[in-house]
């Protein structure tokens, strides 16, 4: 088997490739969450309602990602694909257009734009999957990819900071432009530094598994239970993540009167602080618990899930922005106890040829359940509740938000009780 070959077969050069990897990721989420600080000076300058907003936000970059991202994640698992190109080559397009957003002059180009960031970014999470999973062994693999995971925290939080200032000294349009371009010198510096292992395992005596059909590779994923209670956990998570992340920026504007810039700085670095170390220790914690028990691997992020209900409700309730900002950071951070946990699973619940394929499947659900639906959706309560509450209405649809937590907590504990019989019987 060529997994847990290092590209020159060095731990060095593993090491090498999770910093560059993480670099990528970090790209991947500034240029898709820099929309939600500049979300309200586009609203006023292009005259948005809360609904366009949402779809802006959220559907019009998730529809396209996750429909594009299975036969995308198809072509990674074939044995002759450059993973590392092919991330490359993704990373290139999306932030060729992040760039191109800043041209839009109405709320149609904006949306366009929007689409083909979701298009590039489609080809990046579920090869790196696939790529970190050959590069560790398994009971190093949800350290990994927790590692590769702070992507998330540490690119939402740049962009929130980064996003936030730009847009008070420059104005929106320079913010998108300013962000997206540095990305594709990036993608030049991945196509020629990362290798595939399995180029070398091709090279030498190892053998690699073959390619697995397509439908083989869904019968894999979704025979599996432990897989299917995994999805449902991780895409109700996504839903309320990317809901509250959009409506929480919105809301520190609106009802604390704070500018995009002091949001994207102050709340940036709470959302960011919670989310890196949640995110860090979610895989340190499957991986020593996992190790003896495999249920333990989702006994964090079920148990963050849940406590993540009161914390956050606690925060949006407080009248003072200093106040809210210090007790937001505890939701953030157990809600973020899941990634780690979550990612390595899904690559232990799958035959090795269809791992990113099984990435693709996670993130086609959490995509388009959570980054599409749900700031569109909190969006739409938010225009209902709007005439009898006016800018409050934020803050009632955060509130509901924070109290549907309970719903991924016990999907996700009642996918741990299978973890013992499923995980990792498959290679």
């Amino acid at each position: 088997m060529a997994t847990a070959v290092p590209a020159d077969g060095s731990q060095s050069a593993v090491k090498a490739t999770l910093w560059i990897l993480l670099i990528v990721y970090i790209f991947n989420f500034i240029d898709r969450q820099i929309v939600n600080i500049l979300a309200e000076p586009i609203a006023k300058d292009l005259k948005l309602s809360d609904t366009q907003i949402g779809l802006m936000t959220g559907l019009a970059f998730a529809l396209f990602y996750t429909v594009l991202g299975l036969p995308i994640a198809r072509y990674a698992d074939r044995p002759g694909t450059s993973r590392p190109r092919l991330i490359a080559v993704a990373l290139a397009i999306w932030s060729a257009m992040t760039a191109l957003c800043g041209l839009a002059q109405n709320f149609v180009q904006l949306l366009l734009a929007r689409i083909g960031v979701g298009v590039g970014e489609a080809g990046c999470t579920p090869a790196a999957h696939s790529l970190i999973s050959d590069l560790v062994p398994k009971e190093r693999r949800a350290s990994a990819l927790g590692f590769y995971a702070l992507g998330i925290p540490i690119g939402t939080v740049l962009g929130m900071i980064i996003g936030g200032q730009l847009v008070d000294i420059l104005g929106w349009r320079q913010a998108f432009m300013i962000v997206g371009l540095p990305g594709v010198a990036m993608a030049v510096i991945v196509w020629f530094v990362l290798k595939d292992p399995r180029h070398r395992a091709q090279q030498s005596s190892v053998t690699h598994p073959a390619d697995l059909p397509a439908r083989d590779a869904l019968r894999s994923i979704f025979s599996s239970r432990a897989l299917v209670l995994l999805l449902i956990a991780a895409s109700s998570a996504a839903f309320l993540s990317y809901g509250k992340v959009t409506w929480a920026t919105i809301f520190f504007q609106r009802t604390h009167g704070l500018t995009p810039g002091q949001v994207g700085l102050y709340f940036g670095i709470v959302n960011g602080a919670g989310g890196i170390l949640g995110t860090w220790l979610s895989g340190k914690i499957a991986d020593r618990y996992g190790a003896t028990k495999r249920q333990h691997v989702l006994t964090a992020a079920a148990i963050g899930m849940l406590l993540v209900a009161p914390t956050a409700i606690l925060g949006y309730a407080a009248g003072d922005w200093r106040i809210a900002l210090f007790l937001l950071f505890f939701p953030t951070f157990l809600g973020s106890l899941y990634y780690g946990p979550t990612y390595s699973s899904v690559q232990g619940l799958v035959t090795p040829q269809a791992r990113a394929m099984a990435s693709a499947v996670l993130l086609f659900f959490q995509n388009l359940i959570g980054l599409g639906l749900g700031p569109l959706l909190f969006g739409m309560l938010s225009d209902v509740l709007k005439p009898s509450l006016g800018d409050d209405s934020v803050r009632w649809v955060l509130y509901i938000a924070a109290s549907m937590s309970v719903i991924p907590a016990y999907f996700f504990w009642r996918c741990s009780l299978r973890l013992d019989e499923e995980l990792d019987q498959k290679g």
